[in-house]
């Protein structure tokens, strides 16, 4: 679906500014801005001193999957350096939700009503109010977080009715799979609902994400390398 990058020219360029190339060219390929996509940085496992190159290079948003590991690395970098945008972009445990609140700009995971229902608790509480993403088990996957498609219309109604300030949808598809069904099923699910967020993609199929209108990608691998283990 997507015409191949020159791969020399990817090759040399460092991590961060091939990927935002990428980004670019399909977006402009796909007739976007490529304003338009947030590339979301996913530095969990990351030590600080791997994600200051990317602060230093200008990046401002970053994904972490774990509020605790987020709460020892996060504050000192956000003192740091104004205007850091920190996303939670995994499953969060509803005991969680006041930390998560209180640290993170963003929450990609909001998927069954008990989570919904302690966000909107931490944020009256706080006073902070991060943007929300529902997300769907886009490939009905046992093992996997997000709510069924068929509960989305319910889940949804009651995360507004909380007053949760939901931007869109996430999903993760399957692995091993054509990823591109699934990208466009969640963009016409989001389009049902009058939703324009949409936070599809990772380092293996980003580009197809743009194509089919990506708003936030989430990539890890392809900016930090493999993670050990």
């Amino acid at each position: 679906m997507v015409p191949h990058e020159d791969p020399v020219a990817a090759d040399d360029l460092p991590p961060l500014e091939s990927v935002r190339a990428r980004i670019a060219r399909t977006a402009r390929i796909a007739g976007r801005k490529p304003a338009a996509i947030e590339l979301i940085a996913i530095s969990k496992t990351q030590p600080a001193e791997a994600i200051a190159p990317l602060i230093e290079a200008g990046h401002r948003s970053f994904g972490e999957n774990r509020v605790q590991e987020a709460q020892a690395k996060w504050p000192a970098l956000k003192a740091a350096t104004p205007g850091l945008r920190l996303h939670h972009v995994g499953q969060l445990q509803s005991n969680k939700a006041e930390d998560a609140v209180r640290l993170f700009d963003v929450i990609h995971g909001v998927d069954r009503p008990s989570l919904v229902t302690a966000l909107a608790t931490a944020m009256d509480r706080t006073g902070h109010r991060p943007d929300c993403f529902i997300q769907v088990n886009i490939g009905e996957e046992a093992q996997k977080g997000g709510c069924a498609i068929g509960d989305l219309p319910t889940l949804l109604d009651t995360a507004r009715a909380a007053g949760l300030p939901v931007i869109g949808l996430m999903a993760v598809p399957p692995a091993d799979t054509e990823a591109a069904p699934y990208f466009a099923l969640l963009a016409k699910l989001a389009r049902d609902h009058g939703l324009a967020g949409l936070s599809m993609g990772m380092s293996g199929d980003f580009e197809t994400a743009v194509m089919l209108g990506a708003t936030h990608v989430r990539v890890g691998t392809a900016l930090f390398g493999a993670r050990a283990g």
